[in-house]
């Protein structure tokens, strides 16, 4: 009969509330993160724990998004929208390769902390004619030039996503929460769905229209999962229904009925001929 567990026994100095850690000094198999990334203040836990993952890997180790879904319970939408996040954020940057021959290859780069390992960039700083002999002996200035906001939509998806303000204002969307809910728009888009019945499904059925929509981001997300449509199989598509034969009348006697022959009689008239 095995031993059973010793309870755990909360110390007296303790704290009165919250979380109490049992603390392990590691000597093997750990990797230390950063609290920038483990408690970023706007990360999803998704992103945060594929941040964690991706930064314990060693050098080489495939980080695609068929491998991370096949490794973790996360669907293929959750995993690129959290991929998508490290991108945002800095933790991850994506370079497309040129393999020749026409063939290109993406390759993943990981931060352990943003812009770690980028040169620094510096401001230039006009010196003075008559200060020429006092700059040599000052150092020189340096000033962080913030990245330049993207001007250009990467893809349908997001472009998509950035329009839907056009069919209503209160559907406008800030950069960020583009770039997160474009892998959605993608599988809709994978599934054969076309962009005109993408915005129809999203923009269908809105609150009246003075109701505001407080979290624009949230709301395209439910339908664009709750509402995504099944994939096609891949087999050849369905034969083509032919549609019925107009409706004509007959020139003996005035009778309405179908044929795809303007001149032709009814069967009667045709029986009495």
């Amino acid at each position: 009969m095995s031993a059973r567990p010793v309870p755990f026994e909360i110390p007296a100095d303790a704290p009165r509330s919250g979380v109490i850690r049992v603390r392990f000094r590691h000597t093997d198999r750990f990797t230390i993160v950063g609290n920038h990334l483990a408690q970023h203040p706007s990360l999803s836990a998704v992103a945060i724990g594929l941040g964690v993952y991706i930064q314990s890997l060693p050098e080489g180790a495939d980080v695609t998004v068929k491998t991370l879904t096949n490794r973790f319970t996360e669907g293929e939408i959750t995993v690129r929208r959290a991929l998508n996040e490290l991108v945002v954020e800095g933790y991850l940057e994506r370079h497309r390769v040129a393999l020749g021959g026409g063939r290109f290859a993406t390759r993943i780069v990981s931060y352990d902390k943003p812009g770690c390992g980028l040169p620094a960039r510096r401001a230039e700083v006009p010196v003075p004619p008559d200060a020429d002999a006092d700059a040599e002996s000052e150092p020189e200035a340096v000033q962080a030039v913030a990245d330049p906001e993207p001007t250009a939509l990467p893809g349908p998806a997001a472009d998509l996503l950035a329009r839907l303000r056009t069919v209503d204002t209160r559907l406008l969307l800030p950069w960020r929460e583009v770039l997160r809910l474009a892998p959605a728009v993608d599988e809709w888009l994978a599934r054969a769905a076309t962009p005109a019945q993408i915005v129809r499904t999203l923009t269908a059925a809105l609150p009246p229209a003075h109701v505001p929509i407080h979290h624009p981001g949230r709301f395209l997300e439910y339908r664009l999962s709750a509402l995504l449509p099944p994939p096609l199989s891949a087999g050849p598509p369905p034969p083509a229904v032919e549609a019925p034969a107009p409706l004509i009348t007959c020139g003996g006697c005035d009778r309405a009925f179908r044929s795809h022959d303007p001149d032709a009689s009814c069967a009667d008239c045709r029986g009495a001929a």
